[in-house]
């Protein structure tokens, strides 16, 4: 039986556990750059004990990023601080991901403290949103949205190849692309967003399509030895938006493509939803355990599974393969450690690079000079 500190294996690529660093956009990147802040951040948690680490959704566009201060692997001088984060994350013990992304209706933004403000394309920090359809996300979204064009589409496909080659070079052994939370990706597949007449719109298939083309482009030059995974907008709560079911079907298509993993999250084409659970714990694992039991898939999942009690039941129960942390992550640097005491894991210590494991193990001095609450007794099994 797995638990939270097991290994994970997905083709040929072993996480020392199951615990993974969700991508968190920072708002920290100059021209797309990653800078010595990503550095610390990431290094930090893949020396913190984190199996598998990613920064933020990096843009395949200039209009793909959220605003001006998001990272991006569009330009080939990107990569260098983008391996630098890579070789750092490999040198902590982890495994160094990356999530691929556009934005769509929901790019040329303020950041979130400037008021998440969407700007309008003659801005000289905001640009002209595409997507699908001519359909304006709405609320705080007020610009209207450009149609995009068939050979606009295949710009997009042949960018995430582009990337997907950078992101190799730069050093990443994992690869997401990220068609969740109402952006480009996430807005072909649902009816809210997409309601175009031609191959990539109308039918279920058609609206699949963009995934299957871009999943395709990225297979083409992603070597078949790394994993390559899908963070899917699987529920828009909303009747007439995407329905789960619907989603069990498009990963077992994606799975044909080479989907080696599925990451459930939600849609998020529009405000007007009802019944999110976002108050619940670990709310998408059921989903979650849906997918992979019906498409026979590994699977990720994240939103509120911080709890490590329950971060570990869920992986024990094979229900999910990987538990996704963003904001614990941010908050606890070592939230796997702290999770591994809590949990009473036999060596909690082990988690950390050794040179860092040897002082805590050496030099222990009084009980509670650490700073951690004094471990409980250790568990069966763990």
């Amino acid at each position: 039986m797995p638990d939270l500190f097991s290994p994970f294996t997905l083709k040929g690529i072993t996480l020392r556990n199951r615990i993974a660093m969700s991508p968190m956009t920072m708002y920290r990147a100059v021209d797309g750059c990653m800078s010595d802040f990503h550095l610390m951040l990431l290094g930090s948690r893949a020396a913190g004990g984190f199996g598998l680490v990613f920064p933020e959704q990096i843009a395949i566009t200039p209009d793909g990023r959220t605003c001006t201060s998001c990272a991006g692997i569009w330009d080939d001088n990107q990569v260098e601080g983008l391996a630098r984060v890579t070789a750092m994350i490999k040198d902590m013990g982890a495994v160094p991901a990356i999530q691929l992304g556009h934005t769509g209706r929901k790019g040329s933004e303020t950041k979130p403290w400037h008021g998440k403000i969407q700007l309008p394309p003659d801005h000289a920090d905001g640009w002209q949103v595409r997507g699908p359809s001519a359909i304006p996300y709405g609320g705080r979204y007020t610009y209207p949205v450009q149609a995009m064009t068939v050979e606009e589409i295949h710009d997009i496909h042949r960018a995430y190849a582009a990337a997907a080659r950078r992101a190799l070079d730069a050093g990443f052994e994992w690869l997401e692309m990220h068609f969740a939370h109402g952006y480009l990706g996430a807005s072909f597949f649902s009816p809210l967003a997409n309601q175009r007449s031609d191959a990539y719109g109308g039918s279920l298939e058609k609206r699949l399509r963009f995934h299957r083309e871009a999943m395709d482009a990225v297979r083409a030059v992603w070597p078949e030895r790394l994993p390559l995974t899908m963070r899917l907008g699987s529920d828009d709560f909303n009747e007439k938006g995407v329905q789960f079911e619907d989603s069990i079907w498009a990963v077992g298509e994606l799975k044909r493509h080479g989907l080696d993993l599925a990451d459930l999250s939600l849609g998020m084409n529009t405000d007007e939803v009802k019944d999110l659970p976002f108050k619940e714990l670990g709310f998408m694992v059921e989903r979650a355990a849906r997918v992979r039991r019906a498409v026979d898939i590994p699977v990720g999942v994240s939103w509120n599974l911080g709890v490590p009690a329950v971060a570990d039941s869920v992986i024990r129960q094979e229900l999910v393969d990987l538990v996704m942390l963003g904001r614990p992550a941010l908050s606890n640097a070592h939230w796997p450690v702290w999770a591994a005491r809590e949990l009473a894991h036999a060596d909690p210590i082990s988690l950390l690079p050794e040179d860092w494991a040897w002082w805590l193990r050496n030099r222990p001095g009084p009980e509670g000079v650490l700073g951690w609450p004094p471990a409980k007794p250790a568990a069966p099994g763990c």
